[in-house]
């Protein structure tokens, strides 16, 4: 593994309902952006990472390449939970760096509708229901806020202050499924899913698509740097086993663990980062994930959200795209959005919510069962 790897294009369509249009050709709409902006055409394509979740074992990147063009090129799918858009980045960069091509596609696509409560299904064996509580997502994440308000006494205030937090960001950015404010007393006044987490603290399940057009160092430099983020690192890890698995997720573990390696990898620490895009599927996530990312010591994620340090004019903004709470969580495309929004920046053609100066940035995905991908970016100094 030799060459280092580059984004020279990359987009994302609004996140939204589009139940007018089939899951190939929200991706199709996803690819052909991410090649006009890299000036390049699918016949400069060498291969296609596709990340879908919901019809997995559908060979969505096979029926993608339907709809823009088929020229024979291999094509791999991915699903890992909400990892699943993250992942295939991963194995597009991985190829790259294996010297296998020089230009590849990555494609994250989903379509959810008005999905209902995620988790929780039918698998067989031990259940972790009845043994502590229940196994949706909303619940399992709630109970991880708990667990941190228990040993840190966070309030319910601060979890509900990323929500007002990441929906204000939200009106900044026109890919947003939402662009709305949620001042405080309505999000703590919401209906209740599960506590601490109100409707409004909860992530949106909305139809996406985002793409990126991922190159060589050689070829980068033969296309022009201008425009070119570099992929400083690329991080994939699961669970080790612990006791407590049997009877409650551990959500912390798997991205600590891929945080260690990926700044070890970029060469970088939580201190020279300018903005993270983080796996907020629910406001007690971003705080728990402000801490497993180093972002401030274990106990102080409620400081950090009370002092505004997380808001995109702060000290680290967190989610300056509105997060998965306002902008949406469409499972697989949502690893692959994170990385057109940090991209976006470290090009500085974000508008409106542009953070300022931005040169290095993190993006972070989270799927339980477990995965977790990390990807650091960097400006390109030309």
């Amino acid at each position: 593994m030799s060459e280092n790897v580059y984004i020279i294009g990359t987009d994302m369509i609004r996140f939204g309902r589009y139940p007018e249009k089939s899951v190939p050709r929200l991706g199709a709409d996803a690819a052909l952006a991410a090649l006009d902006d890299a000036g390049v055409g699918l016949r400069d394509m060498q291969a296609l990472y596709c990340g879908n979740l919901l019809q997995a074992g559908a060979m969505v990147g096979q029926r993608v390449l339907q709809e823009i063009g088929q020229t024979g090129i291999p094509v791999v799918n991915t699903a890992n939970a909400c990892a699943t858009g993250a992942t295939a980045l991963r194995e597009g960069w991985t190829a790259i760096r294996a010297g296998l091509y020089d230009l590849v596609l990555v494609v994250g696509v989903e379509q959810m509708g008005k999905a209902g409560l995620l988790g929780g299904g039918g698998s067989k064996g031990i259940s972790t229901e009845g043994l502590l509580g229940s196994g949706t997502m909303p619940a399992i994440f709630a109970e991880a806020g708990m667990e941190h308000a228990r040993k840190y006494g966070t309030t319910f205030e601060q979890f509900a202050k990323v929500s007002v937090k990441n929906h204000h960001h939200s009106t900044r950015n026109p890919k947003s499924m939402y662009q709305k404010e949620t001042p405080l007393e309505d999000v703590m006044g919401a209906e209740m899913i599960s506590y601490p987490n109100t409707k409004l603290m909860c992530s949106v399940n909305v139809d996406g698509a985002a793409a990126a057009v991922l190159a060589s160092e050689s070829k980068a430099r033969e296309l022009g740097l201008g425009r070119a983020v570099k992929i400083s690192a690329s991080i994939l890890t699961s669970d080790p086993y612990t006791a407590r698995d049997l009877t409650m997720p551990d959500i912390n573990t798997c991205t600590r663990l891929a945080a260690k390696q990926a700044y070890e990898m970029a060469g970088v620490g939580p201190n020279d980062l300018d903005l993270v895009e983080l796996h907020d599927c629910f406001a007690t996530a971003e705080i728990l994930h402000y801490e497993n990312l180093g972002l401030c010591a274990d106990g102080e994620a409620g400081k950090l959200i009370d002092e505004r340090q997380t808001y995109y004019d702060g000290r680290i903004p967190v989610n300056v795209s509105g997060g998965l709470l306002s902008k949406g969580h469409p499972l697989g495309a949502t690893g692959v959005a994170n990385v057109y929004e940090v991209a976006t920046h470290l090009r500085g053609e974000a508008g409106e919510r542009q953070v300022a100066g931005a040169k290095v940035g993190l993006t972070h995905v989270i799927g339980l069962g477990s995965a977790c991908a990390i990807h650091i970016l960097e400006r390109v100094a030309v």
